[in-house]
């Protein structure tokens, strides 16, 4: 049976009833705007008549009489005053407008949805918090959450961004690993991505978590206000360290607070480590310290790697050798061991004479090496001396000495490193995404925060002898002679840059010869390193 079609009546209803609907809505929306002000008034004076009914109805009865009396002779009053009634009537319009204005609604609470994930932590962690054998369980299956919970917010899209936490005194929140479960957790549930802070309250029984904000980028390599034998490694948050320093970012000028190491005779960390993944930010580290100790003192730079990422530090004033290859830098590290002994000596035998040490004993000496791991391959492969054992004397004496020792290393050659390196190198770093076990293994102890997956280069985590882990963001100081390297940060490291050198060939370091009379230990190296770390391999 052939279908008959609609009468166009009826065919075109729909979009008829469409377009009236929105005649009918446009005409509500501008009689709203116009009769805007009536509505706010009409609805002042409602509430304003509210008000007044609720006051006399809470008023006794015995005062009622008088009340009245008073509100009429008011009334007369300003019926006799020249223009008091319209007064009256534009003060009333006024109170009502107030009254009637649209206020914004104040959140109190947890919404729906912030109620739910509350209440999904609290039961995500019952079997952390509860044991059998408690009468009245802080923590247990459909318990009430507001017991355990306070101090929440929560961000724009819903996730927390701080919460208080109060757990019961039977948790062993003494034990690494009890906490290592609760921050594990609680990263996993709050929201992956970010940072979390975990500060934990043992005598009051409470933790809360935060949420860190991302440590600015904006700052590049620059001459720091800093004394002689500070060096500036990096950047952290404003609460965790007492000192800040003036800088210029992409902001403009600003005081940042930064992670100052001291170096010479009173140093307790008078030699670094950093390690980190490849490109991770371990030789923009290096070239920063260099840029900075170049003003005061005399640099060794060692690149194992051999990438020719320190070629704008060759022949400047002050850089002793930039060397690449095997033959080179055990020359160089020999060089260093016995200049480390020259100074001990001379200082000693000025001190049996009474008198002040020598003025090239004095000038800081600093021997950065760089992927060490690469050249003790190159040297067992050629049967000739790891170039790890060339630095036991400068680390040993290098305090008294004037002489630091910076190496840079990455996570899969740890296990390379000698037990020189890791006894006397007491100010450690640990650049890019790593593993909690990893970082453990290198500083340890475990930070304060959650390590992210992804990081900008230079970014990580700072320990300074035995003090607290510091989340750190290296100043951005990358081979100007990088093509990828752009123009403000590449016209900033070569500022930076000493004058090179007038001579017509490369610098020869003159080996000194070795000393017959035995070296002394001085005091300022008697305390013990810290204990060597165990390396842990890099996940795959």
């Amino acid at each position: 049976m052939a279908r008959r079609p609609l009468p166009r009546i009826l065919s075109s209803g729909s979009a008829q009833i469409a377009r009236s609907r929105e005649i009918a809505r446009t005409a509500a929306d501008s009689a709203t705007d116009v009769l805007h002000p009536l509505i706010t008034v009409s609805r002042g004076l409602r509430k304003l008549a509210a008000t007044a009914r609720a006051k006399w109805a809470a008023t006794p009865k015995e005062r009622r009489g008088p009340t009245l009396f008073l509100v009429a002779a008011c009334v007369l009053t300003l019926a006799l005053v020249p223009y008091g009634p319209l007064l009256a009537l534009v003060a009333l319009m006024a109170a009502a407008a107030w009254q009637g204005r649209e206020r914004p609604v104040v959140k109190t609470g947890p919404d729906d949805a912030e109620v739910a994930r509350l209440k999904g932590l609290y039961e995500a962690l019952v079997p952390y918090f509860s044991v059998p054998e408690d009468p009245s369980p802080l923590f247990a299956h459909g318990g009430e959450w507001s017991g355990a919970f306070g101090d929440y917010c929560f961000d724009e899209d819903g996730r927390l961004t701080r919460l208080g936490i109060a757990y019961p005194p039977y948790f062993t929140d003494g034990e690494p690993a009890a906490r290592a479960r609760i921050e594990q957790l609680l990263h996993a549930k709050s929201g992956r991505g970010r940072e979390y802070r975990f500060d934990w309250d043992e005598e009051g029984n409470r933790l809360v978590m935060s949420v860190l904000p991302a440590l600015p980028t904006t700052i590049a390599a620059q001459r720091f206000v800093t004394a002689p034998g500070e060096t500036v490694l990096g950047f952290t948050d404003a609460d965790a360290v007492q000192r800040t320093v003036p800088v210029v970012s992409t902001n403009g000028t600003e005081d940042a607070p930064a992670v100052v190491w001291r170096t010479g005779p009173r140093s307790a960390e008078p030699h670094l480590l950093a390690v980190g993944q490849p490109g991770s930010g371990t030789t923009s580290l290096l070239r920063s310290i260099a840029l900075q100790a170049l003003p005061h003192g005399d640099v060794l730079v060692v690149d194992g790697g051999g990438t020719g990422e320190y070629a704008c530090l060759t022949g400047r004033t002050g850089v002793l050798a930039v060397e690449c290859g095997l033959s080179g830098a055990l020359s160089s590290l020999e060089w260093a061991a016995h200049e480390t002994e020259r100074r001990l000596i001379a200082a000693n035998r000025a001190r049996q004479a009474g008198l002040p040490a020598p003025e090239d004993t004095r000038r800081p000496l600093w021997v950065l090496l760089d992927r060490p791991s690469v050249l003790g391959h190159l040297a067992a492969a050629d049967g000739r001396p790891d170039p790890q054992e060339l630095l036991r004397v400068p680390l040993q004496h290098g305090r008294a000495a004037q002489v630091t020792v910076v190496v840079a290393e990455q996570f899969d050659s740890t296990d390379t490193l000698g037990e020189a390196v890791r006894t006397h190198t007491r100010a450690r770093i640990v650049l890019g995404p790593a593993a909690p076990e990893q970082i453990t293994a290198v500083l340890g102890t475990q930070p304060h925060t959650t390590p992210t997956p992804e990081v900008p280069a230079g970014r990580g985590y700072a320990r300074l002898g035995v003090g607290p882990v510091l989340r750190l963001q290296v100043p951005a100081t990358p081979d100007p002679y990088d093509d990828a390297t752009s123009e403000a940060h590449r016209r900033a490291v070569l500022e930076l840059l000493p004058e090179r050198r007038a001579i017509t060939a490369a610098p020869v370091l003159e080996k000194v010869p070795a000393v017959s009379e035995p070296t002394p230990a001085p005091h300022a190296d008697a305390d013990p390193g810290p204990a060597p770390f165990a390396p842990v391999p890099a996940e795959g």
